[in-house]
């Protein structure tokens, strides 16, 4: 296997032009005021299946052998990379089933199945999503396709940096972007240690899923406690992926959010910017409003990774009946 690369995020660039969204890097002069520097927001909300996560699952998938195509895919996730998956395979006209744990949000759930894709629910807390997708791909012949750890899936979502660069006006002190198995943030490093290296990219992860956080004090790949899920279902991964934290050791530091600075993240987004914003991606945006970083003066980029949020959710954190 050849290691995720710069070159290969270019590559990727091509590949998905013309399929998935060029998306808009967006500024809010209220949240430059609240915050005292520039936030340049790259609005990943308006991506095919309303997440980053198609750029990558479309840069693995539509590489696939005509044999392959006929035989299908089969993904493992929590929502983003199951849409992107099934959106993905739908566009190449192959079959997809989605391994999604049985407390995934509805409407994650109906978007895999509006896009053509079948779902296998599991219990996230007693049974292993690798395993079940490995066996559906054994028994079915189908193409096992990762949330995080491929390298052709890192260098798709790498291409979110690269748009990012050159949609900036301006040089970027620092940029936050969330994780969860760390594709995203791992194809951004990829781009911002050839085209941008001054730029120190920080990653923020929820309070009780920060296993990239233990992970860069450990020196190695480890997981965190279990323990209640948070609002951010989108970054529950138990543990950072082997290929994405071999590349994310060059980050600059980690933050944790807590649920409630989460959901004032998704009011400020909503009632201020005017975007739908889900929980695992307003986790960037929720560090810079509850101060947890410094960027008085500076120019700081952000991903706002998803907009996938539940309904039921949505309406309780903007009419602040949600209080973490």
């Amino acid at each position: 296997m050849t290691p995720p690369s710069f070159q290969g995020v270019l590559d990727a660039a091509r590949q998905i032009d013309g399929v998935a969204v060029r998306t808009p890097l967006i500024e809010s002069p209220a949240l430059n005021d609240r915050v005292g520097g520039r936030v340049l927001m790259k609005a990943e909300t308006v991506q095919r299946a309303g997440a980053f996560k198609f750029r990558g699952a479309y840069n693995r998938i539509s590489r696939l052998t005509e044999d392959e195509r006929q035989r299908g895919v089969v993904a493992f996730s929590s929502g983003n990379h199951a849409q992107g998956v099934a959106a993905a395979a739908a566009l190449v006209g192959e079959p997809a089933v989605i391994v999604m744990p049985s407390d995934s949000p509805r409407v994650k759930v109906e978007g895999v199945l509006s896009f053509g894709g079948e779902v296998r629910m599991y219990d996230r807390w007693s049974e292993s999503r690798e395993e079940i997708g490995a066996a559906l791909a054994r028994e079915r012949g189908c193409v096992l396709v990762p949330p995080f750890d491929d390298p052709f899936v890192i260098e798709g979502q790498g291409t979110v940096g690269l748009e990012l660069l050159e949609q900036a006006d301006a040089p970027l002190d620092q940029l936050l972007c969330g994780a969860s198995g760390g594709g995203l943030i791992a194809g951004i490093n990829l781009v911002m240690a050839e085209r941008s290296p001054d730029t120190r990219v920080i990653v923020v992860e929820p309070e009780a899923f920060d296993d990239t956080a233990r992970s860069l004090r450990a020196g190695e790949r480890v997981g965190h406690p279990t323990g209640a899920p948070s609002i951010c279902d989108a970054l529950m991964a138990p543990m950072p992926g082997e290929l994405t934290f071999a590349i994310n050791r060059r980050l600059a530091g980690a933050i944790t959010v807590s649920d409630a600075e989460v959901a004032e993240a998704v009011r400020f987004a909503f009632r201020q910017l005017k975007l739908v914003v889900e929980p695992g991606g307003a986790v960037s945006l929720a560090a810079l409003l509850a101060g947890k970083i410094e960027a008085r003066g500076q120019i700081t980029a952000i991903v706002l990774s998803g907009g996938n949020v539940d309904p039921g959710l949505f309406a309780a954190i903007i009419e602040d009946r949600f209080h973490g």
